[in-house]
């Protein structure tokens, strides 16, 4: 019987690990934003990330739970992510507009 997550899903078989191809760079397109008051932590995020760059920081969200925190140095911005997320708490954002309002 295959590992499955909270919600039932199968979880992959394999995980690529950390940043499996390396830093990220300047060509990642688009950036996956937490969004504190959306998120359940439900862990959903973490279990589905392809590279293994969500550690989940326990106690850290508005309501006490659980909430993502993504290493961007190798986060590539596929998007699995935030279209695990079932609230919608991520959001993938364009990395230059995201650059120029943060940055």
């Amino acid at each position: 019987m295959a590992a499955v997550d909270p919600a039932g899903h199968a979880l992959p078989i394999a995980v690529a690990g950390r940043g499996s191809a390396g830093r990220t760079g300047s060509w990642r397109v688009k950036r996956p934003v937490l969004r504190p008051e959306k998120c359940t932590g439900c862990y959903l995020c973490w279990i589905y990330c392809p590279e293994d760059v969500i550690d989940m920081r326990e106690g850290a969200g508005p309501r006490g739970q659980a909430i993502p925190v993504i290493e961007y140095d190798y986060c590539k911005g596929c998007g699995v992510c935030a279209m695990a997320c079932p609230t919608h708490a991520l959001e993938m954002v364009d990395e230059e507009e995201f650059l120029q309002r943060e940055g």
